[in-house]
């Protein structure tokens, strides 16, 4: 039997069963793909990617508008169908929405510049750079932002030219297949975009298939590290954006109202379930007490409520499993040295319910300290001083986001810019990703960028092209 028949075997696979997290009820139900399928859609979209290379920017960005006019046209449906698949409350699942479509309209607008030509003089004749698109781009995307995150790493890649298939998380299929319809409805050739539900366990050999070019993950550092074996063993480029445990320094000079008010809205986004939450606060040890006063404040105004209601700021966790992980991680915290300064306690009701939650005396050895808390808890870490508080947060295997607080805008740029081992820093404000500027971490937070020109220029070939007369033409030995 050769690979490829060992890798496309018949599997009986059962469906896909939703539960709202709210209330812990199963909602709708999907029928699975199978590898078969999947190797089908990987052979079909690599075709449609030859003629989808050949059309025009213009063509494509028309495409791109069109699906960004059906995004907001349905905005509230796709809010609702995140709320009931994976919590999310109905604002900020409208708020996705509309970020996603300013995605898809910004790349409509600006890839052909990305993308342009660029001149080169290497002393002779005519040279430039050209990007040319990979081909089919395998996106495997996480649940917490299930519009978003593939809308971040889909509009740029199909305005380069490139076709993408979805593999989504397991909870969010209706998502995932709403996606695909809105692509599909706004223009993009079916065989282009396609979604796949698919287990994980199928991932590497999607990697493998020839008609896949290259992977993009947004995932855990355990997903990261099998992504990048499976890719690096065919020799395919990858992007990872993997964990974080974003640090912000609250440096003596900040302003505590401030400061607390940027603390809390850094961490509790997304009800704490977001890679790019605030997750540990460095307070230098002459302010904390104020801080964590404040921030207790600022904290328990995000009490739990209905998702699917207006003005709800903080939802249920995405699952009862994750939420009684992120309680483990607290108790083991506390029985090693931290103090619960707020929530900490499971409430007694259906659903994957956890409160907003603030741990004080928090350090080495903690899972609040050491770990990813994917979850509404923040951590406030004492520091001595500036040195000791940057050394604190570099001293971590993530490096996604970070933060500085200070009413010194010299001092928090030059921290930031130069000190903190983090690929996004932020001043003063709480770190988010943005359509115009690169996303993405170093350290076990992955590699590669999304967003803006280097997030486009990550799945084309970079090529130089050297012309010269033949008249002219004399060719060197040297490499």
């Amino acid at each position: 039997m050769t690979e490829q028949a060992e890798l496309t075997r018949p599997q009986t696979r059962k469906p896909l069963q939703t539960v709202n997290p709210a209330t812990g009820e199963p909602g709708r139900t999907y029928n699975q793909h199978s590898i078969e399928d999947a190797h089908g859609a990987a052979a079909a979209a690599h075709k449609a990617f030859h003629e989808w290379r050949r059309t025009s920017f213009d063509q494509r960005a028309a495409i791109l508008h069109k699906a960004a006019e059906i995004l907001r046209a349905r905005k509230d449906g796709f809010a609702r169908l995140m709320t009931a698949e994976m919590g999310k409350t109905v604002d900020d699942g409208r708020a996705e929405v509309e970020k996603c479509a300013f995605h898809c309209d910004w790349f409509a607008d600006h890839a052909e510049e990305y993308l342009r030509h660029e001149p080169a003089d290497i002393g002779g004749g005519e040279a430039f750079i050209t990007f040319n698109p990979l081909g089919v781009v395998l996106a495997v995307m996480p649940w917490n932002f299930p519009f978003w995150q593939v809308f971040r790493a889909a509009a740029p890649a199909l305005m380069a030219g490139n076709g993408m298939l979805l593999k989504h998380a397991s909870n969010v299929p209706g998502s995932a297949l709403a996606i695909e319809e809105v692509l599909h409805q706004a223009g993009v050739p079916k065989d282009l975009f396609r979604t796949l539900l698919l287990p994980s366990s199928d991932v590497e050999a999607l990697i493998k298939d020839k008609n896949v070019s290259a992977v993009t993950l947004t995932g855990s550092v355990p997903a990261g590290r099998s992504v990048a074996t499976a890719a690096g063993s065919v020799l395919k480029k990858c992007v990872l954006e993997l964990g974080g445990a974003d640090a912000y320094i609250v440096l003596e000079d900040a302003d505590i109202a401030s400061a607390t008010k940027i603390a809390a809205t850094a961490r509790m986004v997304n009800g704490g379930q977001s890679c790019i939450a605030g997750k540990r606060f460095i307070v230098v040890r002459s302010i904390i007490e104020q801080f964590e006063a404040a921030l207790v404040e600022a904290m328990r105004g995000y009490e739990f409520g209905d998702p699917a209601k207006e003005g709800t700021r903080l939802g249920p966790m995405q699952s009862v499993n994750a939420r009684d992980e992120i309680h483990s991680q607290v108790e083991e915290s506390v029985a090693k040295g931290a103090r619960l300064l707020l929530g900490g306690k499971v409430p007694d009701r259906q659903g994957a319910w956890y409160p907003a939650t603030m741990l004080g005396n928090v350090g080495p050895g903690q899972p609040a300290h050491d770990e990813e808390v994917f979850g509404p808890v923040a951590a406030v870490i004492a520091a001595e001083d500036e040195a000791d508080a940057i050394r604190i947060a570099n001293d971590s295997e993530f490096g996604l986001g970070s933060g500085v607080l200070t009413g010194d805008l010299d001092r928090g740029r030059r921290i930031a810019a130069e000190e903190l081992e983090a690929g996004m820093s932020f001043v003063n404000e709480n770190v988010r990703s943005d359509s115009r500027t690169p996303f993405g971490g170093v350290k076990h937070s992955g590699f590669g960028r999304e967003c803006g020109v280097f997030g486009i220029r990550e799945f084309v070939n970079i090529k130089t092209v050297h012309v010269k007369p033949a008249a002219q033409s004399t060719g060197s030995g040297v490499e």
